[in-house]
C-alpha cells in the first residue's frame, strides 16, 4: 500500500505550494481518494478471484482481474486530468515567470 501513497502525497505537496483554492483542494482530495479506493477494490477482486480458482488458471479469472485492473487505470487517468486542469495554469504561472 506504500507505492498508492506516494502520488497522492507528492500532489498534495505540490498543491499547497500553488494557494489552490478550497473547492480545488476538495477536488484533489476526492480523486485521489476515487484512485485509493479502487486499488482496494481491485486487490479485493483478485485476492477472491484467487481463492474462488484455488491455484488454477481461468480464462474469466484473468477477465475479471483485468477489467478490474482497467477500472483502476481508468480512475488514475481522470484524477491525473483533474490534476493537470487544476494545477496546471498556477504551476505554468509560477513556472513562468
Amino acid at each position: 500500500m506504500m507505492e498508492e501513497g506516494a502520488g497522492p502525497r507528492g500532489t498534495w505537496a505540490l498543491a499547497s505550494c500553488l494557494g489552490l483554492k478550497r473547492t480545488e483542494w476538495a477536488l484533489l482530495l476526492l480523486v485521489s481518494a476515487l484512485v485509493l479506493a479502487a486499488e482496494l477494490i481491485n486487490t479485493a477482486i483478485e485476492r477472491a478471484v484467487d481463492l474462488a480458482c484455488g491455484g488454477e488458471l481461468h480464462p474469466l479469472a484473468k477477465l475479471a482481474k483485468d477489467t478490474a485492473s482497467g477500472a483502476v487505470l481508468v480512475c488514475a487517468a481522470a484524477a491525473a486530468a483533474v490534476g493537470i486542469i487544476i494545477m496546471g495554469p498556477p504551476l505554468w504561472r509560477l513556472l513562468v515567470t
